[in-house]
């Protein structure tokens, strides 16, 4: 498939959308092609991740949950202590 830039600019979701494995996109400027655009492989591992793999393996201290002290907090606003 030939397409020139503004009509790329305009409907790309679009032709992306409609895209199968093995197709190429041409984009053209001024009709002389300049760029292609395919898809990307799958990757082997893709398939969604399961929760609660760590599970047990990590302790979180209670001092974690505690306020930062003001001197800290006064640095992430930018603002002097």
């Amino acid at each position: 498939m030939r397409i020139n830039i503004h009509d790329a600019k305009t409907h790309l979701s679009g032709y992306l959308a409609r895209m199968k494995e093995d197709d190429v996109i041409l984009l053209c400027r001024r009709n002389t092609p300049v760029a292609e655009i395919r898809l990307l492989p799958k990757a082997a591992g893709d398939r969604p991740r399961r929760l609660g793999l760590a599970k047990g393996k990590v302790r979180i201290k209670s001092e974690f949950f505690e306020p930062l002290p003001d001197e800290i907090v006064a640095a992430f606003e930018g603002r002097q202590p």
